[in-house]
């Protein structure tokens, strides 16, 4: 069955999601003369602001999103990545074919592409990423390729995947972090150095502040517009609107502070753009210690949150009510908000009922913005069904990785889960930091990945409907996603539907 052939190039998305989780996670220098950046316009620059900086460059040992939205499909490429709709398009492999047996995939490579240190890209280096990961990789995403049976690179140009078993879901990590593409050769440093094929190379990381990406000579694919990019992180939503409006950065990849875009929106100098995104902003539950482990009390604090009040309380009423782990973008989405609807009398009864009631729960958040908005909010609700919370603010990424996500030392927190369809990576392992462990469950994202389409769709959402009814976590509200930009910068997506913060289709009108 044959492919998809080679299509345009770059056709672009700017999967600027609030880098936050685990699974998350943006100098200056123009002058500030309230111009809207039109400043860089001279150099081809481009300042982009975000929220949270990596802690390192290494996506095979550290875990978030704010890495891969910064470096994939930009630095680092991958055979196959995710266009503005979500379909699967070509970039280091211009074609592939499936065998009838739905178990091997043949991929036909792109000739001419290097890699930034000078060597030739060819399918021994795919071979070498895609083994890599069982052997030298250490996030819990990497549990996603163990369906891998054998990788045989045929020819330079020419490379074969067989699987253990039909996998729906296989091809399409390959968008993702795991199918990033490394040098045989280029991988002794990735923390500081990493080594793409990409259009882009880093060229500096003023740590705590910004990293800057410059266009690299003697890319095999089409350039893209902007000879720089700086990511610009800041910790405060207040500094980086200030910035917006000051022109000190062009864009804001992801509206930090949604109650203050009416600044922009009614502005002439900047576009707005609001659509979807994958980032289910969660409120993780421990489900293997503490208060949570009781299933009475985990419906409790589901029936406690009144997810309007808070999500019009937090975040400006921007955003999408959900009740689930699949955002509207994935095909098997339902609408399960009507599981727990807010009944507060029905939650302190729960809480009565499961013998926690005296217990204090410990709310542990990253300092993230929606994170510490909606955290209070999430408090004074619980505390009004009767539960005695105590919250604590964790330094993210650092703090809060080491504390709740490796540890699980927390009973409860929020984090935004912004990687693309992540129930399973999230729920689908009992050592995860949810601690969530249900054979059933597992059971059904089996059968989703080994039936046909048809099947997917069915047990995917047979999945989240248990994990729903089990109150393994309660969510919030799904993020929008909400951009803020020059006027005149174009290719700017309406839904965020991947890791990366992908540049290359950005330009200026």
């Amino acid at each position: 069955m044959k492919r998809n052939k080679q299509l345009p190039r770059y056709t672009g998305t700017v999967a600027a999601t609030l880098a936050c989780t685990l699974l998350a996670a943006c100098s200056a220098g123009s002058t500030s003369d309230g111009s809207g950046g039109g400043s860089d316009k001279a150099n081809d620059s481009l300042k982009i602001g975000l929220t949270a900086e990596p802690a390192n460059l290494d996506f095979t040992k550290t875990a978030g999103a704010a890495v891969p939205q910064a470096l994939l499909y930009n630095v680092y490429e991958n055979l196959v990545k995710l266009d503005q709709s979500g379909k699967i398009q070509p970039q280091l492999a211009k074609s592939w074919n499936l065998s009838k047996d739905h178990k091997t995939y043949t991929f036909q490579l792109v000739k001419g592409a290097k890699f930034s240190n000078g060597k030739p890209f060819t399918a021994e280096d795919a071979k070498f990423s895609i083994e890599r990961i069982a052997s030298d990789w250490t996030v819990e995403l990497k549990s996603q390729m163990s369906v891998v049976d054998t990788v045989q690179a045929v020819s330079p140009t020419e490379l074969k995947v067989t699987l253990k078993r039909p996998s729906n879901d296989w091809l399409y990590r390959m968008t993702t972090r795991l199918g990033a593409m490394f040098s045989r050769t280029g991988v002794s440093n990735l923390a500081t150095e990493p080594v793409g094929t990409g259009p882009y190379e880093v060229k500096k990381w003023n740590r705590g502040d910004s990293i800057t990406l410059a266009r690299r000579k003697g890319y095999w694919g089409r350039e893209p517009h902007f000879a720089s990019v700086t990511l610009k992180y800041f910790k405060d939503p207040t500094a980086m609107n200030n910035a917006m409006l000051t022109g000190n950065i062009n864009v804001i990849g992801q509206m930090p502070s949604p109650d203050a875009l009416n600044r922009f929106e009614n502005n002439p100098k900047y576009k707005v753009t609001e659509g979807s995104t994958n980032g289910e902003v969660v409120l993780s539950m421990n489900n293997g210690s503490g208060p949570m482990k009781n299933p009475k009390a985990r419906q409790a604090v589901r029936y406690a949150i009144d997810h309007k009040a808070l999500m019009d309380t937090c975040w400006a009423g921007r955003g999408k009510l959900i009740g689930s782990m699949v955002p509207p973008t994935d095909p098997w989405y339902q609408d399960l908000t009507n599981q727990y609807p807010y009944d507060r009398s029905k939650a302190k009864k729960l809480l009565k009922e499961s013998g926690e009631a005296g217990r204090t729960l410990r709310l542990r958040i990253p300092t993230l913005p929606y994170a510490t908005a909606c955290g209070t909010v999430v408090k004074s609700q619980l505390e009004q069904a009767g539960f005695k919370v105590k919250l604590d603010q964790l330094e993210f990424p650092a703090a809060w990785l080491s504390t709740v996500f490796k540890n699980a030392d927390y009973d409860m927190s929020i984090i935004g889960h912004v990687e693309p369809r992540d129930m399973q990576a999230v729920f689908g392992d009992k050592k995860s930091y949810l601690r969530y462990d249900s054979p059933e469950f597992r059971a059904l994202l089996n059968k989703a990945d080994e039936g046909n389409q048809k099947d997917q769709i069915t047990y995917m959402r047979q999945a989240a409907r248990l994990l729903s009814k089990d109150a393994a976590a309660d969510w919030l509200f799904l993020l929008p996603n909400l951009m803020v930009a020059d006027k005149d910068i174009t290719g700017l997506p309406k839904n965020s539907v991947s890791e990366s913060l992908d540049l290359t289709g950005l330009g200026r009108s």
